[in-house]
């Protein structure tokens, strides 16, 4: 351990051991009776168990003379009048460069067997203030993702936080997986909130590969661990990022879900006592939502920036519902994946028409606007039409827009399939773009020169 990192312990060393007893348990809830006046929310607590074992809780609030509290582990083992010592009073980590390539738990611990890992000298809170809306700059110029379907229809810039809405199984992860490998950043941060167990593995190995790991921080919390620890990933994902960010870099952050986020939040706020509000969902849940979401974005002028793209899993398809609503609203576009064309073989399964990024058209080049619009005006025209044609309704030659729709749609649902193993850039796929309008229909563009 150097100097610096052994001063840096040793300032952490408690003067003095501050402590309550266990008065209750019910549930996950967890009162304790003491000093109450020494913790506020979010102060860690450390409970002795049967045995001598140790249970980490966290207070999550106040009743009368007692701390509630609720635990990251099992409470097995623990009694009435168990010592719960104060172990700190706002909780920290401390990220390092030594991250990359490495898998760790909410805590920040290693998991992936691969030995300790370094920690920096620094503490960083987990949950940090977003950096104040004067001193951020703006969004920067477009960021290549890879994907044909987002560079082309929803193009994402620098700093931009995007929604990926789609129900269970519909290919979410293994876009999750492209962007990761794909994109043109310096670190990726992959938060995987309330994951199955089974497939963490997958991911990393299959679909996230070497390549991707190498330059990445994975923060994992499985759907059996408690909702602290689910949402403390969460909060963890967003200071890794935040790290590397201060160091000038820019970040992409992908999280996993933020609906599982959610889900842990009302398990808190419920268990704490919190009202059940909008299908159930607590209060604290739509004041935590901004609270994370916001600290993705362009950095401070001396910084770097933080591209969020965050999946939303919709309950029952239903894009309306209470999370999805509000965190559309949030964020800076979203891109919709739909189950019906993921059963027709078409993936990445994208919604192009109910797809929105809020900086376009201004971070597209204007020489390839007219080509964009013409293409979802065609796409447009087909949906509006697709029953009649589908019934044999329609009959050729009645509208020459429908029929330039018809001989368009073919082609195109081809270009909009990719492969994981595949990476396109944004220029390809314009240039692909542009031939597939020009042989199929027709449509020429001047494009001021080649593309780039």
């Amino acid at each position: 351990m150097s100097l610096d990192g052994l001063i840096s312990e040793i300032a952490r060393i408690r003067p003095l051991e501050v402590y309550g007893r266990v008065s209750s348990v019910q549930g996950l809830l967890v009162e304790v009776a003491g000093p109450v006046q020494e913790m506020s929310v979010g102060s860690r607590l450390s409970v002795t168990g049967f045995g001598g074992s140790q249970v980490s809780v966290e207070v999550v609030g106040f009743r009368g003379d007692n701390a509630l509290c609720l635990p990251f582990g099992s409470m097995e083992g623990v009694r009435l009048g168990a010592k719960a010592a104060i172990v700190a009073n706002a909780a920290t980590v401390r990220p390092s460069s030594a991250w990359l390539g490495r898998v760790v738990n909410a805590f920040g611990e290693p998991i992936d067997g691969k030995g300790p890992i370094h920690q920096g000298t620094d503490e960083m809170p987990l949950r940090a203030s977003p950096p104040q809306a004067a001193e951020r700059t703006r969004v920067g110029g477009p960021i290549d993702l890879g994907v044909r379907v987002l560079n082309t229809f929803a193009t994402c810039c620098r700093g931009q936080r995007m929604g990926i809405f789609a129900g269970s199984g519909v290919g979410k992860s293994v876009l999750l997986s492209m962007l990761a490998r794909y994109t043109g950043c310096d670190v990726s941060v992959i938060g995987l909130v309330g994951e199955r167990g089974r497939e963490v593995q997958e991911f990393i190995e299959d679909d996230l590969g070497e390549e991707g790991l190498a330059r990445s921080v994975v923060v994992v919390a499985t759907s059996d661990e408690s909702p602290l620890m689910r949402r403390q990933a969460a909060y963890l994902t967003l200071t890794v990022a935040e790290f590397f960010r201060d160091q000038s870099l820019d970040v992409l952050c992908l999280m996993d879900s933020v609906t599982r986020f959610a889900m842990a939040q009302r398990e808190i706020g419920l268990s704490a006592g919190e009202p059940p509000t909008s299908k159930g969902y607590t209060p604290t849940v739509f004041s935590e939502l901004p609270r994370l979401l916001e600290r993705a974005g362009p950095g401070r002028a001396s910084g770097g920036s933080i591209t969020g793209l965050f999946t939303v899993l919709v309950d029952g398809d239903n894009h309306n519902e209470p999370v999805a609503d509000a965190v559309r609203g949030i964020l800076d576009g979203h891109i919709v994946m739909e189950r019906a064309i993921a059963e027709r073989g078409r993936y990445p399964a994208v919604n192009v028409l109910k797809s929105v990024s809020r900086t376009m058209p201004g971070c597209v080049e204007p020489e390839f606007r007219d080509m964009l619009r013409d293409a979802k005006r065609l796409m447009s025209t087909y949906t509006d039409m697709e029953e009649l044609i589908r019934l044999g309704a329609y009959r050729k030659g009645t509208n020459p827009e429908v029929d330039q729709a018809i001989a368009l749609n073919g082609p195109l649902e081809r270009f909009l399939t990719q492969g994981k193993e595949e990476n396109t850039s944004r220029y390809d796929g314009y240039r692909e773009l542009a031939h597939l309008l020009e042989s199929t229909v027709g449509l020429r563009y001047d494009h001021s020169g080649e593309f780039k």
